[in-house]
This record gives structure tokens, sequence and C-alpha cells, in this order.
């Protein structure tokens, strides 16, 4: 699943392990999400979400929402 993570992360001046850590999930987790090659549970995204202040849905691209095929 796309998602704005990496974008978020350095936003931050955060590096893998850093968000990793104040995350409270493993590095290599945080390349794959990064990778796109792995979705995260529910609570994990919202986790992640409220970790940026942001709502879940500005973290995750949503395919089928016309809005975010035109921010690509």
């Amino acid at each position: 699943m796309k998602n704005r993570l990496r974008e978020l992360r350095k936003g931050r001046g955060l590096n893998q392990a850093q968000l990793a850590d104040l995350l409270e999930i493993s590095r290599q987790t945080i390349i794959a999400m990064e990778a796109d090659k792995y979705d995260p549970s529910l609570p994990m995204a919202y986790r992640m979400a409220a970790y940026f202040d942001i709502p879940v849905e500005d973290l995750f691209f949503n395919p089928w929402r016309k809005t975010d095929e035109k921010e690509r």
C-alpha cells in the first residue's frame, strides 16, 4: 500500500531506526512499509498517524479515491 511514511519521517528529521523505536516496531518493518512491501495492521496504522498528528487517511493513498490518484 502506497504511503507517505518516508516523507513524514524525513520531515521530522528522523532516520528509520529512530522512527522504529518511537513506534515500538522493528527498523525492518519501517523499511518494508516505505518500500510499499508491507501493509501495517489497522492499530499500527492508527499509531503511526497519531505520532505524525494526521488522520490515517492522510498517511496512506487510497487507490479507489479519485483525489489520491490526482496527487500521484
